[in-house]
């Protein structure tokens, strides 16, 4: 079994919360049987106590064997591993680049890599990660990752059954008198602002945890200020808190940074109010909804002044209107996060699934310039999905975090294929049959031109059926229902089919009564297809896209080939108006198996590159509806706007797709 590497952030001022959560994520892939292992520099990793009980240093309960370490900045034998999961906070690019060379593969020898995970990344290489996962909301100005969830954090258990009233309750004589309001405050194990100090003395300050307060203020402050205790019995000062996280709901309010807590404190159902160590937790709580008193110790007195009211002469009285303000705002981000329900699984559960090797080259002209080695940025990520574009050969291919469910059932050539065009593959076949012909055309010009079978356009079928020694031979990949064999076989052409699709084979064979084959090219041909002699025509109408390596399928289909023969296939394009519109747009609507989308400009070259020679091109799929500005106004596909816009895409070649009619050198 591959192992999973989780890299904390550990540096000075980074706070204990990337190192807890990362710990958290290595038990939970061990609880699950993943072998997972925690990465830490050997001087802390020396500095472990025996035998591996570092609870006391981090602050969390519950067993962590010490050999679930890993010792060093970076491990050797990447063959081992099957993906890498960086809690950095921000990667350097020093250091992105060394973890990319040890995924990217410059010692791989399968032409693969692993993995490169960031978890809320917010360095400057976040846009070359393979994957980004944002546990935590970013600021604005942060690209988009492949999931946000808050509800893959390690949340508590424990939990109020809803977030507190802070308004004195209607009794039988009156008003109920006001209850005590319990306070919790801590910024982390480090708190290396020096927050928990500064809060403690705005409370001293007020007067808030005198013995007549309303107030009972718990702090967590590592180091213990016994004077400052002495005589305040609403306060108590505490070194650290065990699993912090199951303690929340005991709380009315907790007093805290941006981070973990402050999400785990929601979900608790435990209103928080925020004081940020620096600029950057401060846009991002902002952001997020929550509210704060400020940046930096001298917050500290405006946050008493948010909660406390006091006249002259009297002492400080809890701003309730303010606390249940307050618990409202919270209620709401819990519900806008998803932290009001339990949640269904965490980061280990989404991350459980075998986790697939990523081409560590471009996996169409084997170049490495796209690694990400290079720190090429990937140009759109969506759920499980990466899109990077390769500066070699033009080609945008896609990586998946988890492969993608096998659709290519009975549903999706009835029901899905229906709501995509209107109507089922079947009831479609006529307009399938017609496109076919005019493909079939441009297949019997470049066969009749190199002369490698007999010409096609034979109308006597019976006879052709009788003499089939030396008739044109030809195999569609990914046939369908056969719409396509059956336009050859009526052109007199010897055609073959062959999909992965059980129900569609069956059809083609016993309904059309043409020789099917079912299999996933091309590692699933059968003998009777390769031991045939060559086939004149090789086609794949749409079927290119769904290969994850298309250069050993373009090798493949070479050696089917007779020379001369005609490689003929369809293929989106992201150069059609849908991409030059929103790359991005074009991009979050493609199908989630298609692996590759091509830029018809650029086929030739590649092309070339396998032994064919670039015949033809065809752009299809033109829609002038899908013009900026004027496709919203096309409602009448006969009227002048809607041609001129047809011509224009077809002078431009502005379609959606294309057609390429290639022969084997």
């Amino acid at each position: 079994m591959k192992k999973v590497l989780v890299v904390p952030a550990v540096e000075a001022g980074r706070g204990g919360g990337h190192l807890v959560r990362s710990m958290n994520l290595v038990r939970a892939f061990r609880a699950k049987g993943r072998d997972a292992f925690l990465l830490l520099p050997e001087k802390q990793v020396s500095a472990l106590p025996e035998p591996g009980n570092v609870n006391g240093i981090i602050g969390i309960n519950g067993s962590f064997d010490r050999a679930w370490i890993k010792a060093g900045e970076v491990p050797t034998g990447g063959d081992e591993w099957e993906a890498v999961i960086l809690d950095s906070f921000r990667t350097s690019r020093e250091n992105f680049s060394r973890w990319a060379y040890f995924c990217g593969g410059l010692e791989q020898k399968n032409g693969e890599r692993i993995p490169l995970i960031g978890i809320d990344e917010g360095g400057p290489c976040r846009d070359s990660f393979d994957f980004l996962i944002d546990l935590l909301p970013g600021p604005r100005e942060f690209s988009l990752p492949n999931i946000a969830a808050c509800t893959f954090l390690p949340l508590p258990r424990k939990r109020r059954d809803s977030f507190p009233s802070f308004l004195p309750a209607a009794g039988q004589g009156g008003t109920r008198p006001e209850k005590p309001v319990n306070i919790l405050a801590g910024f982390g194990a480090e708190d290396a602002a020096g927050l928990a100090a500064a809060v403690l003395e705005a409370f001293l300050a007020v007067g808030a945890v005198s013995a007549v307060s309303s107030t009972i203020l718990t702090i967590i402050l590592s180091k213990r200020n016994n004077d400052a205790a002495s005589g305040q019995k609403n306060l108590r000062i505490v070194p650290s808190i065990p699993l912090l996280r199951e303690e929340l709901a005991g709380y009315d309010l907790f007093i805290t940074h941006y981070g973990l807590g402050a999400f785990e404190a929601l979900h608790a159902g435990v209103p928080v109010l925020l004081l940020n160590p620096g600029v950057y937790h401060e846009k991002v709580s902002r952001r997020a909804g929550f509210v704060s008193a400020g940046i930096g110790t001298g917050a500290s007195s405006r946050l008493t002044r948010l909660l406390f009211e006091k006249k002259r002469g009297e002492s400080p009285r809890l701003n309730r209107g303010f606390l249940q303000k307050l618990s409202g705002i919270c209620r709401g981000l819990a519900d806008r996060y998803g932290l009001d329900k339990v949640p269904q699984g965490n980061l280990a559960d989404f991350l459980e699934g075998e986790v697939p090797r990523l081409p560590a080259v471009c996996p169409f002209c084997k170049r490495d310039s796209s690694c990400i080695a290079a720190g090429r940025p990937v140009i759109a990520r969506f759920p499980h999905r990466t899109y990077r574009l390769c500066k070699n050969c033009g080609m945008i291919f896609m990586s998946r975090l988890c492969p993608p469910p096998f659709e290519y059932a009975r549903d999706y050539f009835f029901d899905l294929y229906k709501k995509q065009y209107g109507k089922t593959y079947l009831e479609d076949f006529p307009n399938l049959i017609r496109t076919a012909k005019k493909r079939l055309a441009c297949i019997a010009s470049l066969l009749n031109h190199t002369r490698t079978a007999v010409p096609l356009g034979l109308k006597d079928t019976e006879k052709n059926e009788k003499n089939t020694e030396g008739s044109t031979r030809m195999l569609d990949i990914g046939c369908a229902y056969g719409p396509f064999l059956t336009a050859a076989r009526e052109a007199g052409i010897e055609a073959l089919g062959l999909d992965p699709a059980a129900d569609a084979v069956h059809y083609v064979r016993d309904e059309l009564r043409i020789p099917a084959f079912q299999g996933l090219f091309p590692d699933e041909v059968p003998p009777e297809l390769c031991a045939s002699g060559g086939f004149d025509a090789v086609t794949l109408w749409y079927v290119m896209e769904h290969f994850e390596n298309p250069a050993s399928v373009l090798e493949k289909i070479h050696t089917l080939l007779k020379p001369g023969g005609v490689l003929a296939f369809s293929t989106p394009s992201f150069r059609g108006i849908s991409g030059r519109k929103s790359l991005k747009q074009f991009l979050s609507n493609s199908p989630s198996d298609h692996y590759t989308i091509w830029n018809p400009a650029r086929s030739g070259a590649l092309l070339k590159k396998y032994g064919f020679l670039l015949k033809k091109i065809t752009i299809s799929g033109c829609h002038p509806e899908r013009f900026p500005l004027f496709g919203t106004y096309l409602f009448d596909k006969k009227g002048m706007v809607y041609t001129c816009l047809l011509w224009i895409s077809r002078i431009f070649g502005l379609g959606d797709t294309f057609e390429v009619y290639a022969v084997k050198k």
